[in-house]
């Protein structure tokens, strides 16, 4: 996967080196090249001192190839256009925004922005936000404690039963979306090929949910 990382802060440089892990193509761009010295020798990424929201910037990084990105900076108004700019005029499939002062959060999700607090999420949390590739978040819920996931269902589970998918406490199947139909379904229903499914998630159960699913 390539994740471009805008912002090499705290949160931004440890993303970078919690993502290197995992074998991404990761770029990193900051106003200041002084920063990349977070990274330290052993980053296999490549860096870029520029401004996050600057096209040109963002066309050097590959944005046009681009799986995710992040935008991780100090500064909220600068995070949400940077995500903007990726989401709806490059198509990155998953872009996520630091959000420092909580008030403006309803504001940026009504912009389509999935927005995050810096405070209350770890790089590992925001990690999987960026890796969970066949799991489309949809949208956060508080200070993302409950994710609502949007899934094709995988091949592993048609035929199976909503009580199957069910964690109680931690996964819950909100709906099925099945042709033009949407339904809330029993924990008997059963799963049909190409179903969209949308769950309700703790965010301390993604890899259970990706055992659930075959992707462990």
């Amino acid at each position: 996967m390539k994740t471009i990382i805008i912002g090499c802060g705290r949160i931004g440089s440890g993303l970078a080196l919690k993502l290197n892990q995992s074998a991404h193509d990761i770029t990193v761009i900051d106003q200041d090249p002084l920063t990349f010295k977070h990274l330290g020798a052993g980053f296999k990424g490549k860096t870029i001192a520029g401004v996050g929201f600057d096209r040109d910037v963002l066309l050097s990084a590959g944005i046009e190839r681009a799986d995710s990105l992040a935008a991780v900076t100090s500064n909220d108004e600068a995070n949400a256009l940077t995500a903007r700019i990726a989401s709806q005029i490059f198509g990155v499939p998953r872009v996520v925004s630091a959000l420092h002062e909580p008030r403006k959060a309803e504001i940026y999700r009504r912009l389509g922005l999935q927005v995050f607090d810096p405070m209350s999420w770890g790089v590992n949390r925001v990690a999987d936000l960026l890796s969970f590739a066949p799991v489309n978040v949809a949208m956060s819920i508080g200070n993302g404690d409950v994710d609502i996931m949007e899934i094709e269902i995988p091949a592993l589970l048609v035929g199976r039963r909503v009580g199957e998918l069910t964690i109680p406490g931690e996964v819950s199947v909100v709906s099925i979306s099945r042709g033009n139909r949407s339904i809330i379904p029993a924990l008997n229903t059963v799963f049909e090929n190409r179903d969209l499914v949308h769950l309700a998630v703790a965010a301390v159960s993604g890899e259970r949910l990706k055992s659930l699913l075959g992707l462990g």
